[in-house]
């Protein structure tokens, strides 16, 4: 016979490894199935966003499935005007914001002596073997048409997908708890909404924070880089909005960009003005911001979101890391429903 320390340390032994098993087992659906999971879960936060206007276009006397198709014809314009700014300053401005990083590469390279050369050298001639391959171009250039039509497709799919379940979440979303309730017995039911509830809130809050700290973001950025005179001060401004809904890691990247590309345009004291003003907006959106705006969304502890966004990275590249924070709060709201109930605290109402 074992001794009950053993016998506990076995049973938390096998306890771990079912979690982990069934854990990957989800993740690997989840990752199977991604052309649909992933247009579900970003119908969840289009819903999550559109949903606090359900009530008002109902009080002015539409129907509820009027206002969905409403809600999604206004939805897809708004994306649309986004991705046509953004689009459109990227465009105008990377091929500007391209020198100027090449040039504070070079000198980089120069500050750092023999290696800086090296890498510098490497860099290049990486870059010049690569042009050089021509054997194959005409492979390679048919596959890349292939692979792009393919993603193109995808995309569209996915963004069709997305926009339908959006409407229905809209028009039906008030029938959810009913039908939980006619599927499931009463205290099981129950227990169930109210996750639902906390869930969606802690998404919606969520996500409608970080959106508006996204504009102030790049709003505060773009004012900064162009009092300063750093080219392409609007599409470095379109990478902060875009950024900032990678926490962490897009407010590094996006801020490095901004950086070299200062130093190569004015030199070391351009580049470390334009430090100061990322490193103040950031400031400004940790210690005021966040606390206002994301003041009623569940907190997440920041190695919490770093972990959630590299494993979201690993998992599903871009998409995972630009959706894995909003599905981790989603989540923490339902731990807190669950130890609310266990507490016997009552649970908390949804929005």
């Amino acid at each position: 016979m074992l001794p009950p320390v053993a016998r506990a340390a076995v049973a938390w032994a096998v306890v771990v490894v079912l979690a982990i098993t069934v854990g990957s087992l989800v993740v690997y659906a989840l990752v199977a199935l991604r052309a649909a999971t992933v247009p579900l879960v970003i119908a969840l936060l289009g819903t999550a966003l559109l949903h606090p206007v359900m009530p008002w276009l109902v009080r002015c006397g539409l129907r509820r499935g009027t206002a969905a198709a409403l809600t999604c014809v206004v939805l897809v314009a708004a994306v649309g005007t986004v991705i046509a700014v953004l689009t459109n300053s990227l465009v105008h401005t990377a091929p500007q914001i391209a020198r100027s990083l090449q040039e504070a590469g070079t000198k980089l390279a120069g500050w750092l002596g023999p290696t800086g050369d090296r890498i510098h050298q490497s860099l290049t001639t990486a870059a010049g073997s690569g042009s050089s391959v021509g054997g194959s171009l005409f492979t390679d250039l048919a596959s890349g048409v292939l692979s792009g039509l393919g993603i193109a497709v995808e995309l569209i799919t996915g963004g069709v997908l997305a926009l339908a379940l959006v409407f229905f979440f809209l028009r039906d979303g008030d029938r959810t708890a009913d039908l939980v309730r006619s599927v499931l017995p009463a205290e099981r039911a129950e227990l169930v909404v109210a996750c639902g509830q906390q869930a969606f809130a802690a998404m919606a809050g969520f996500m409608r924070g970080t959106t508006l700290i996204a504009l102030i973001d790049a709003l505060f950025i773009t004012v900064g880089l162009v009092i300063l005179g750093v080219p392409g001060a609007a599409g470095l401004g379109a990478l902060v909005f875009l950024g900032a809904f990678i926490p962490f890691i897009g407010a590094f990247l996006s801020g490095t960009v901004a950086v070299l590309v200062a130093l190569a345009d004015g030199g070391l004291t351009k580049a470390l003005w334009t430090l100061g003003v990322v490193l103040a907006v950031q400031a400004i959106e940790g210690n005021v911001l966040q606390p206002v705006i994301q003041s009623r969304t569940v907190e997440l502890h920041p190695a919490t979101i770093m972990f959630a966004v590299v494993a979201g990275s690993g998992v599903a590249g871009m998409v995972g890391a630009l959706l894995a924070v909003p599905v981790c709060a989603a989540a923490l709201g339902i731990v807190s429903v669950l130890r609310g109930r266990r507490l016997g605290e009552p649970a908390p109402a949804g929005d």
